[in-house]
């Protein structure tokens, strides 16, 4: 039986198959019990987590600068320093959330009022918020296929005002790097890289992170190493380092960072106070330790999916800047109407193999504090000069990013799936995907 004639008869006896359960009545779901893909990180807690907390309490030193004994406290130091070196960069500073990193980036870019950010409609609360309490106008773009900024209509948000690109890496996916690159070196504009979903996918060979001027990463719950909180910020430059760590430690230089730059040319500022503290430290560098572990079965695993259901007739997938830098967090279909798509989730309910739409974020211009520009005071100034107060948001300025979420679909996805479960989840779509066309 050749290829043609196999999916002629596949798509044929999926024909039968009834929208809300398998295809036929006498016909058992792909699994018996819903598969679920929950969190990474934690999944991968063991003695080396706790090994590096004891640490910690039995030397009584759980601040990040110093403590009782002769020997300074080094799992934040030590965590920093790997952290660079794992993500192909010179400098490391590590704070207390993805958040936080958001908030030192941006101080370290000297974003202020006056500037403009360009952020994707589709992304977390705090790329918004930490935009707006720098005191700066963010200005919002599409999204593509990918889920991420489309290069295509960043280009046209550009105006003299623009400082920051906000690339944000979504769901484990790089964005179109070589494109808002090439964007951002013609109108001199800084890129600063969100790397909060993607901690360990690539683009072009480089970590994500390493590319743009400045990069951040959560290591939140959801994330792809966690202690509960934390976050990160790299760079390549010794000023931005410089401003980054002041900025994060009440505008103070301490020695272990000035020894990492050689030399200091900046003077004391008004900071915040964003130490990561030596517990999460040292959970954070047992993590670290770990994640290229975790990367390569979450990478494993798509693949899988992928050949597994790479032959289905007109089959579309999430775009995929750089296919191979991808982490494989999910494997996402794209159904062509949100009606199907709805009616892909309620069938692969039923098969015990759930799939969702994009999620982990938010479409931010429909949040009514985000339409309304409702701030802390009403004379914060992002929304106070004339271009703040004529900027528009809601849905009438993100109809591609509505219309892209409205019609995609997939399938989370786990490091330590077996190789079961991502049989199921190539079963489940096939017979799901293959009764819906025919």
């Amino acid at each position: 039986m050749n290829r043609r004639t196999f999916l002629a008869g596949a798509i044929t006896a999926g024909a039968t198959q009834a929208c809300s359960g398998p295809a036929r009545s006498d016909e058992k779901p792909v699994r018996t019990t819903p598969l679920r893909a929950g969190y990474f990180g934690t999944q991968y807690y063991d003695e080396r987590e706790k090994q590096e907390v004891r640490e910690v309490l039995d030397n009584r030193q759980p601040f990040r600068w110093y403590g009782p004994g002769s020997q300074p406290p080094l799992k934040v130091a030590t965590f920093e320093r790997e952290f660079a070196k794992r993500m192909n960069t010179g400098f490391a500073l590590a704070v207390t959330s993805g958040t936080a990193a958001l908030t030192t980036a941006l101080a370290a870019l000297q974003v202020g009022p006056g500037d403009e950010v360009i952020l994707p409609a589709w992304t977390w609360y705090s790329c918004f918020n930490a935009i707006v309490l720098s005191g700066a106008l963010p200005v919002f773009a599409e999204i593509d296929e990918s889920f991420n900024l489309d290069p295509e209509d960043l280009g046209k948000k550009i105006t003299p005002q623009t400082k920051v690109i906000l690339a944000v890496h979504l769901q484990g996916n790089p964005c179109d790097m070589g494109r808002i690159l090439a964007l951002a070196r013609q109108h001199k504009i800084r890129v600063l890289e969100d790397c909060a979903q993607s901690l360990g996918a690539n683009y072009k060979g480089r970590p994500v992170g390493s590319l743009g001027d400045i990069g951040i990463y959560s290591m939140q719950l959801h994330k792809t190493i966690t202690a509960g909180e934390g976050g990160a910020v790299v760079t390549n430059d010794p000023a931005l380092f410089d401003r980054a760590t002041r900025f994060h430690d009440l505008g103070l230089l301490r020695q272990p960072h000035e020894e990492w730059l050689g030399h200091s040319q900046l003077s004391p500022f008004a900071g915040s106070q964003y130490r990561m503290n030596e517990f999460t430290g040292g959970v954070l560098l047992a993590q670290l330790r770990k994640l290229d572990r975790i990367v390569q079965s979450l990478k494993a695993n798509a693949q899988r999916v992928y050949e597994g259901i790479g032959d289905l007739p007109g089959l579309r997938l999430r775009l995929r800047p750089d296919a191979k830098g991808e982490m494989g967090s999910a494997v996402f279909l794209d159904l062509e109407t949100k009606s199907r798509r709805d009616r892909f989730l309620t069938v692969m309910k039923s098969e015990n193999v759930p799939a969702s739409p994009p999620s982990g974020s938010a479409l931010l211009p429909v949040q009514p504090y985000i339409e309304g520009k409702v701030t802390v005071h009403p004379a914060w100034p992002s929304f106070t000069s004339e271009r703040g107060r004529s900027i528009k948001y809601g849905a009438a300025c993100c109809p591609r990013t509505i219309a892209i979420l409205d019609r995609f679909a997939g399938v989370a996805l786990h490091p330590k799936f077996t190789r079961s479960d991502t049989d199921d989840i190539v079963a489940a779509i096939r017979r799901v995907y293959l009764g819906m066309i025919g």
